[in-house]
């Protein structure tokens, strides 16, 4: 019972906050009824941004979109997001239909450009566009960097750092080496 009374709460609170945030950004973000979006969720637009979001997406509490000025975010439908996803696009994000996002999944479409005289100091990125294709599985606390296409039906292992082109119908692993070294107390 208490399920039902949560479900139709983010319901109505979906409807309301995503009307009020149509108000403000026009053509800049689209949504569907039906999404599923706890009220912790912080979702940031930029100025001249597009936020997209699929039919029966499900966002849970602590998790962040953050489309920047003249960026792309596109999520498609039935997508899930667990707690603390972290999604921010400088430029490009689509993630395809049927997408689960395990626990604290972050995905970045830039990175600082330190290369740059004060690049650091004055928020100068590279950008490159991020694209996951549709029934995609990614494991808790993986990041994906900019640049990176995932092929349709992945599945991403747990804590992995992927960059790069994955192709259709693969799984993903990083094999990481526990290394024991002796300890010596004085």
């Amino acid at each position: 019972m208490i399920k039902y009374i949560r479900v139709c709460f983010y319901i109505l609170y979906s409807l309301v906050r995503f009307s009020s945030m149509k108000l403000f950004h026009l053509n800049g973000f689209k949504f569907s009824l039906l999404n599923l979006i706890s009220p912790f969720t912080e979702i940031d637009i930029g100025k001249n941004s597009k936020l997209s979001l699929g039919k029966k997406v499900n966002f849970k509490s602590g998790s962040k979109l953050r489309v920047r000025k003249g960026a792309k975010l596109k999520i498609g439908r039935n997508t899930f997001l667990n707690h603390g996803c972290l999604l921010v696009a400088h430029e490009k994000i689509v993630v395809g239909n049927d997408v689960q996002l395990g626990p604290n999944v972050l995905i970045y479409d830039h990175d600082h450009d330190f290369k740059k005289k004060d690049g650091l100091k004055n928020s100068q990125y590279k950008t490159s566009p991020v694209e996951i294709g549709d029934n995609v599985w990614i494991g808790a606390n993986t990041v994906i960097l900019r640049g990176t296409k995932i092929g349709d039906n992945c599945v991403i292992g747990a804590g992995s750092v992927i960059k790069g082109e994955f192709p259709s119908n693969s799984i993903i692993l990083q094999k990481r080496e526990n290394k024991v070294l002796p300890y010596q107390f004085e």
